[in-house]
């Protein structure tokens, strides 16, 4: 696994730990990946994250998984847009998740949010990632 597309890393260890059952995962910290987090976080997909430090010094993410009687809530994380592949959306074309029962999560000029959130503030942007 290259670490060319640091955002898909996060998503296969988060997919990765749950099928494991484990509780928290941790990825490497970035302005990126917290952002996403604090989209999957205000959606209710996990339980928080916080920023700890390595004993190398490196800052870390530690996410805490959720659970709903032992399966995990999230049941689906897809990457969209890759490195390789760039996928944008305009306000109006941004993809629905099974009907709106999950969540795309789009970076745009007004931050990292929800396809709701960026439907409502009318811009469009990157298609990071479904979560369903």
């Amino acid at each position: 696994m290259s670490m060319n597309d640091p955002l898909g890393d996060m998503l296969t260890r988060i997919r990765n730990a749950q099928m494991r059952g484990k509780s928290t995962v941790r990825t490497p910290a970035s302005k990126l990946r917290a952002w996403v987090l604090d989209v999957l976080k205000a959606e209710g997909y996990i339980r928080g994250y916080e920023e700890v430090t390595t004993d190398a010094g490196h800052k870390e993410l530690e996410i805490g998984l959720k659970y709903h009687d032992g399966t995990p809530v999230i049941r689906e994380l897809s990457r969209v847009s890759k490195p390789g592949r760039r996928v944008y959306a305009g306000a109006r074309e941004i993809p629905q998740v099974r009907q709106g029962l999950g969540v795309s999560i789009v970076s745009t000029p007004k931050g990292v949010m929800s396809d709701a959130a960026a439907r409502n503030a009318n811009v469009g942007g990157e298609v990071l990632c479904t979560v369903f």
